[in-house]
């Protein structure tokens, strides 16, 4: 046998060997049979599909990109390239390699792999006409993945809030009733999302029960339904309940890098300035690369918002790097993160810088003037600059009319002690609304109200009864404001004020006896002495009951008589009072320290003398003879006549201390 005749042998036994793993699912061996037959013939264009396929089905997908650009196959690989750049995250890449394909029309396998990368680029609008067009013109095996895909593109147009017209796709699947649930949270109708996603989790449970499955992989599939439904009932109001269910799907440890970040950032949501610590740390998982791919952009826009909000509220030192992110990646988000700038640079009081990057704004944004004229003002309020707020207020046109302005202006300007610009303002503002009732919306009866009694209190009644007329035309029927207008008109047109009161009612209908015997009888404004209670008799007269607790509790106060206090035994009402009775006994002046037995008795006087003459010697004895005092014994003069109260003699004293042993 020649060696031409046994490379052909050998080729067919790889062939064969090939066919016989590709079709058990042994890719890898598949992919050595493959390389063995590249080895002898790099030419066996088979050979080199199935080595394709084979590095695809064990997602070596870099190896295929790779291995295409250096052998360049002489069969069209455009579908390979591109499957290869959606699976690596290049939705982009892969789109290119379809259109510079130059294949059209689209053959079945690149139209299905079409529509997901237009999904995967948000292109949602030429995904759905597509799938219809793929779910039109095939019939297979497939038709319900198909189906669900449409439904998710569907779900996707609803959050976008397109005016299209969606159709009504069936709902047999717990995949296309989940899709239904995200679909009606997308047209924000949550109680009934959330009764399609409880019947979304009930349909896979008993799915994949009836498939075998495991109590782990249940909760793995059905963790999306309920994080979903945890949004549902967040939006609701209802932030136990989701936060429970988020931090049930995080300890599960979901392999769904995506749904980790969206149960993460609802959970920091839900915190809002409460367990810092913890909102960085789910922060962190949101932001992680990992779920970079796999979220929309609305998802990762939304996450890095809230990550910027965070770190405001955190006071870290990356708030204005991740603000400026915000802006720059997002320009739809320019103008929330220029406010977060600001208030971080309002919390260091750097008030003029602030002030600087809003004014540079408004020069690039005139169509947002108003908002950024009102941040404007705040950061002067905030640095006790009122005159330029004011000025700034007075500059908004039209808005300056607007009830919150123009409270702001009277507030500011009362502030300054400016009560004639105060009340101009006011002035001006009626004038305004008289001739703009049409343009005028809302309801502005406060701020006549206001305006009305600002002006009575000033003394300008005239101004104040138009405010009051305009106030009675959008409520005729309340009495209280005719009475405020009759007060007005009493100060400026008596005959006015005569004929405005004419049309108030009568003071007869305005209370009955029964009403005044009910606010008689009432203590809210009475003390509970002043009140009489009353029963009725049969002339209908009204006698106080003798039975009534409120009688007995006044006979009973009447009775009580106030009690002398005890004196003493020993009292004479005949000598003066002690004056240092109140004092501590060892603070009065006669009191004398009890000598402790433990303590050698101190020699007093020089060394020598007699013992007599010790006493003749000791001065505190010589000071003590000086001194005169109303409680001491040496001196005759100032002593009481009689023993003062409450004081025993200390042998009494003696004797009851033994007793008491």
């Amino acid at each position: 046998m020649s060696k031409a005749e046994g490379k052909e042998v050998t080729i067919r036994q790889l062939y064969t060997e090939l066919n016989k793993q590709g079709s058990n699912g042994e890719y890898e061996k598949a992919l050595k049979s493959a390389n063995k037959i590249l080895s002898l013939d790099p030419n066996e264009q088979k050979a080199l599909q199935c080595k394709l396929v084979c590095l695809i089905q064990v997602s070596k997908f870099e190896e295929v990109l790779k291995f295409l650009d250096r052998t360049q196959p002489t069969y069209d690989c455009t579908f390979e390239r591109a499957y290869c750049q959606y699976r690596l995250n290049q939705p982009d890449a892969a789109y290119k390699t379809i259109q510079d394909s130059g294949i059209k029309p689209l053959p079945p396998n690149l139209k299905e792999l079409m529509a997901q990368i237009l999904y995967r680029l948000e292109r949602f609008e030429e995904c759905f006409e597509l799938y219809k067009d793929i779910i039109k013109n095939t019939h297979d095996d497939y038709d319900d993945e198909r189906t669900t895909n449409l439904s998710a593109v569907v779900a996707n147009l609803c959050v976008e809030g397109t005016e299209k017209d969606l159709p009504n796709l069936r709902e047999d699947t717990y995949e296309l009733t989940y899709n239904a649930g995200c679909a009606l949270a997308g047209k924000q109708q949550f109680p009934d999302a959330e009764k399609k996603l409880r019947a979304s989790e009930k349909l896979c449970r008993e799915f994949l029960e009836e498939d075998g499955a495991t109590e782990e992989d249940i909760m793995d599939e059905a963790a999306i339904i309920k994080v979903q439904l945890a949004y549902c009932l967040q939006m609701q109001g209802k932030s136990k309940e989701a936060s429970a269910i988020y931090i049930d799907a995080l300890k599960n440890k979901v392999n769904d890098h995506a749904l980790t970040a969206v149960a993460s950032n609802n959970l920091v949501v839900i915190n809002k300035d409460q367990n810092v610590f913890d909102s960085k740390k789910k922060m962190k998982l949101a932001t992680s690369d990992q779920a970079e791919h796999k979220l929309t952009t609305k998802q990762k826009k939304i996450i890095a918002f809230n990550n910027s909000l965070l770190a405001f509220f955190t006071n870290q030192a990356d708030c204005h790097m991740l603000a400026s992110r915000l802006g720059n990646s997002y320009p739809d988000m320019e103008f929330q993160s220029l406010l977060i700038r600001v208030s971080q640079l309002a919390r260091d009081k750097k008030y003029k810088d602030g002030i600087e990057l809003l004014e540079n704004y408004l020069k690039k944004q005139p169509k947002q003037e108003l908002e950024l004229k009102f941040a404007i003002i705040q950061l002067h309020l905030l640095a006790g600059n009122k005159k330029a707020a004011i000025d700034l207020l007075g500059g908004l046109g039209e808005a300056k009319y607007c009830p919150g302005v123009v409270s702001a202006l009277v507030t500011l300007y009362l502030g300054l002690d400016n009560k004639t610009a105060a009340s101009s303002i006011l002035k001006n503002a009626v004038e305004w609304y008289k001739k703009n009732k049409s343009s005028a919306g809302g309801d502005l009866t406060d701020m006549w109200r206001q305006a009305a009694s600002f002006h009575l209190r000033g003394g300008e009644s005239e101004t104040a009864a138009k405010s009051l007329e305009e106030l009675l035309k959008t409520n005729p029927a309340d009495m209280k404001i005719l009475a405020q207008l009759v007060i007005a008109y009493a100060q400026f047109d008596p005959k006015k004020a005569q004929e405005a009161s004419k049309k108030l009612p009568a003071l007869d209908t305005l209370t009955t006896a029964s009403e005044i015997d009910a606010l008689e009888a009432t203590n809210w404004m009475m003390i509970a002495k002043a009140v009489k209670k009353k029963i009725p008799t049969s002339s209908g007269k009204t006698d106080q009951s003798p039975s009534t607790p409120g009688s007995e509790v006044a006979k009973k106060k009447k009775t009580i008589r106030k009690r002398k206090g005890k004196l003493p035994k020993n009292y004479d009402p005949s000598s003066a009072p002690d004056p240092e009775r109140w004092l501590p006994r060892y603070e009065r002046t006669g009191y004398r320290k009890k000598r402790d037995r433990r303590v050698k008795e101190v020699m007093k006087g020089s060394q020598g003398t007699a013992y007599g003459q010790a006493d003749q010697y000791d001065m505190s004895k010589a000071y003590n003879q000086t001194k005169q005092s109303p409680a001491t014994t040496t001196s005759h003069e100032n002593a009481p006549s009689g023993p003062a109260p409450r004081q025993l003699p200390r042998k009494s004293q003696h004797k009851k201390k033994k007793g008491k042993h």
